[in-house]
């Protein structure tokens, strides 16, 4: 066997493990074996780049490699779970603009009118899609990092500057497809890191788990055009299984959220905050609250708990402490189980992830389409941190700007008791009725705090 055959054939196992490693990230129980075998695929794909015959400046491709792991190991290490969508943001810019400087290169490394127009598409494409990914996922980063509001930023002519930005990138794009030269690629990079910039800006609140989703399958776009750019299958392989990964994930989050993803990016959801940060909600209506020890009692005493997760848990860490009370409640031969909302916390798959990394069994974690029949058999819903994918008027109030999301169904549950720090509402920036139920109770604070509380009375039982 050749040495080019050898690479090939060794590309082709790189590519079948890509392959694999989505379909294990596609549930928690194989998720980790997935994310094993997709490291394995690059560790292939990488060494046999630096077996490839006539390669050169293995010192600069090294340095590079040491460079990236010195930052990329603490920084996937250290991070917290409330970080997590912040890190994926940013990594993520990080392959776009990748993609897209590979793509400037190749084209400048070019002589002169020695590119096929199918080619100059080529580098277009991935200088486009590649800055545009990489400034709309800074911008998404500097939101979810609160570096900016993370609300919708909308201005007068928006629409315009985006159809102007738009039609100079198409106009330019022409251009150089029939006369390129270097300062044509300079400017479309420009106008689209200006694009990414601009589209991002007015998107926030609830959007933000969906936003991440398309930028990824953009990088994975752009990864694509570079594999076509530097003639590598496995780039192309990989880069194509990202992009089709992440665009049939954005339209299965903007389902969840029962809205088209042209309204998801062009609406300018969640602009609006309603409610009062005291103890009291819209137009002065107070709520039932109780001390820990009372709801101690009622959930000791329930058959049936299901535990409601949303990003508030995340961002008190109290993942630990909700499996430590989970397991308690089960000691005492309480049926509990993890109720998960698809679009839950800042990105998909957010709480499934804060809850393994607390080692709660897989089983005990069910999605939403599952979860809902048991809601009217539960004795107590106990939502911790979550709001908009609980809130009854996406069910109940065709006026609501959350109107048509698919969401728990935790109203039909006989009691409900909400964990929060205040009454201050979720993402979508609307109030929550189920707030003033009489079914309901609400115990104010740190969702950990609370929660320690609450293990700490039912022990005491």
């Amino acid at each position: 066997m050749s040495i080019d055959t050898g690479i090939h054939v060794a590309y082709l196992v790189a590519s079948i493990c890509f392959v694999i490693a989505l379909k294990g990230l596609s549930g928690p129980k194989t998720a980790r074996g997935g994310n094993l075998i997709g490291a394995a695929g690059m560790l292939i794909a990488i060494g046999m780049t630096f077996a490839t015959p006539g390669l050169s400046r293995f010192g600069l491709m090294a340095g590079a490699m040491v460079i990236g792991v010195a930052i990329g190991f603490p920084a996937a290490r250290l991070v917290k779970m409330t970080a997590m969508p912040q890190m994926v943001a940013a990594f993520n810019g990080v392959g776009g603009g990748a993609a897209a400087i590979i793509a400037v290169a190749e084209f400048v490394k070019a002589s002169p009118g020695s590119l096929a127009v199918y080619q100059v598409v080529e580098v277009l494409f991935g200088v486009i899609v590649g800055s545009v990914s990489f400034a709309g996922s800074i911008i998404a980063f500097a939101k979810l990092q609160e570096l900016m509001t993370g609300r919708p930023i909308t201005y007068a002519g928006q629409q315009l500057l985006n159809g102007l930005v738009g039609a100079g990138i198409l106009g330019l794009s022409v251009a150089a497809c029939v006369d390129p030269h270097n300062w044509l690629i300079a400017v479309i990079g420009i106008l689209g890191l200006l694009f990414g910039v601009a589209f991002v800006l007015p998107i926030g609140g609830a959007d933000v788990p969906v936003l991440i989703s398309l930028l990824n399958s953009f990088t994975g776009l752009a990864v694509a055009a570079s594999g076509f750019v530097l003639n590598s299958v496995v780039l192309v392989i990989a880069g194509t299984l990202v992009g089709a990964s992440g665009t049939l994930l954005t339209r299965m989050m903007s389902a969840a959220m029962g809205r088209s993803l042209p309204n998801i990016l062009f609406s300018a959801f969640g602009s609006v905050v309603t409610a009062t940060g005291g103890a009291e909600g819209a137009e002065g209506r107070t709520v039932r609250s109780a001390s820990a020890e009372d709801i101690a009692v009622l959930l000791a005493y329930s058959q049936k708990v299901i535990i409601v997760p949303g990003y508030g848990l995340a961002v008190a860490q109290a993942q630990h402490t909700v499996r430590e009370l989970a397991e308690l409640l089960e000691a005492r031969g309480v049926d509990v189980f993890y109720a998960i909302h698809p679009v839950a916390g800042r990105m998909p798959g957010h709480m499934n992830v804060l809850l393994a990394e607390a080692n709660v069994p897989y089983d005990e974690l069910k999605e939403m389409d599952e979860a809902n029949p048991e809601f009217q058999t539960a004795d107590v819903a106990l939502v911790i941190g979550a709001n908009d994918v609980v809130n009854p008027a996406a069910k109940n109030s065709p006026g609501s700007p959350i109107y048509g999301m698919p969401i728990l169904a935790v109203d039909e549950a006989h009691n409900v008791v909400f964990l929060k720090r205040s009454m201050r509402p979720g993402f979508a920036g609307i109030d929550n009725e189920l707030l003033f139920d009489p079914k309901t109770t609400l115990l104010f604070g740190d969702a950990k705090d609370s929660l320690t509380k609450l293990v700490a009375a039912v022990k005491a039982l």
